[in-house]
């Protein structure tokens, strides 16, 4: 026992030092589990899917198992940064690596690609997955245009001249559509389409985003293109700033989703009646966009959001009784034509919401940007 609890002990002290003291796979920081085999420590949720590679990866829990001397040397001889030097020595720049707030399927691809599959060892010359490749064709379940029904279609993605097509039949030869790379983002939304592997795919359709939803049975798969999508995004941006380093254009591959959910919207005048809409919030293209329906392909409007130099900014709000509607915690959202009144259900709902939009409000804006303002305000 004396000898257990100083092995423990000693994982405990190991856990803690640099490289070590966040998950080998996400960076969720104080990691409480260890897969022995592969001398890594990790957090609890990324423990259950080293779980499912038994032949790979075996874990235990650093506080509440029992470990004996010899797996305790296994550990002080490796962590995380040395699995590092050999599970991530060659992952491509466009690669996409989880966080801790990432769905399921991006960590379970991840974790497999690296100790499944080798796929960025470099040992395997060979290897070529297919998000390295000119043109990446495939089969997805896309939600169609009458309720919630989800169809088969063909999507081809082209690096040569940087689109993604689909195609209603297989011996179709024009596509359904053509998406340019240019506004192109992706990005996972399981629980919004209601499929573990769900992917929404939006673009720019004239002055209006379109979005696209579509899942793959196969989290290897739907991973697979998401990764190509962003290769070929990076190499679409490479030729456009051909000045800037890889380092500068990755951020610009997709724009993350700072906030969704639902509020209620008045009109211009404020006297208007509390209407229920679905809201997205991107960061990359600074526009608040606004649905009757998650699920709906294009939004009824949308807002842009400067900087507040550019007079835009956001605050609490109270609801006058006068306006209707059911919820209570207002948030305004300022711009230089027009004050916005949005009410949420929750005081959490709004807190997010006014965290959301100063996040947006603080970001310098890039000649594009005003382009985009510009070109909102024109359509007006």
């Amino acid at each position: 026992m004396a000898s257990s609890d100083r092995n423990n002990k000693f994982l405990l002290e190991l856990v803690r030092q640099p490289g070590n003291n966040t998950c080998a796979d996400c960076g969720v920081p104080e990691p409480d589990w260890a897969s022995y085999t592969l001398g890594i420590f990790v957090c609890l949720n990324c423990s259950g899917i080293h779980r499912n590679l038994p032949d790979i990866s075996k874990v235990k829990s650093i506080r509440l198992d029992t470990w004996d001397d010899a797996l305790v040397q296994v550990m002080r001889e490796g962590g995380n940064s040395a699995a590092k030097a050999i599970y991530e020595k060659r992952v491509p720049a466009f690669f996409y690596r989880p966080q801790q707030s990432d769905c399921f399927v991006l960590k379970d691809q991840w974790i497999r690609a690296k100790y499944e599959r080798r796929e960025f060892t470099g040992e395997n010359q060979c290897f070529l997955p297919s998000y390295c490749s000119d043109q990446f064709e495939l089969t997805l379940w896309k939600k169609g245009k009458n309720k919630r029904q989800f169809l088969k279609r063909i999507f081809l993605l082209s690096r040569k001249d940087f689109t993604l097509r689909y195609f209603i039949k297989e011996d179709s030869k024009l596509p359904k559509a053509v998406i340019s790379m240019k506004d192109l983002n992706a990005v996972f939304q399981p629980e919004k389409i209601n499929h573990a592997h769900g992917l929404q795919i939006s673009f720019a359709n004239g002055k209006r985003m379109r979005n696209l939803f579509v899942y793959h049975e196969t989290g290897q798969v739907i991973v697979s293109l998401f990764n190509a999508i962003r290769a070929t995004r990076l190499e679409y941006l490479q030729r456009k700033h051909p000045t800037l380093r890889d380092i500068d254009l990755i951020p610009q591959i997709m724009g993350c989703c700072l906030k969704e959910g639902y509020m209620e919207k008045t009109g211009p005048t404020q006297r208007e009646p509390f209407k229920k809409r679905w809201f997205t919030l991107c960061s990359m293209n600074r526009k608040l966009l606004y649905f009757k329906n998650p699920l709906d392909a294009s939004e009824l409007g949308a807002v842009f959001i400067g900087t507040e130099s550019h007079s835009y900014a956001a605050a609490e709000s109270s609801r006058p009784s006068s306006r209707g509607g059911r919820w209570h915690c207002g948030v305004t959202l300022q711009t230089p034509d027009r004050e916005f009144v949005f009410m949420c259900e929750q005081q959490q709902e709004q807190k997010e919401w006014l965290e959301a939009f100063r996040k947006v409000i603080a970001q310098p804006m890039t000649p594009e940007d005003y382009a985009n303002e510009a070109n909102m305000t024109r359509g007006k």
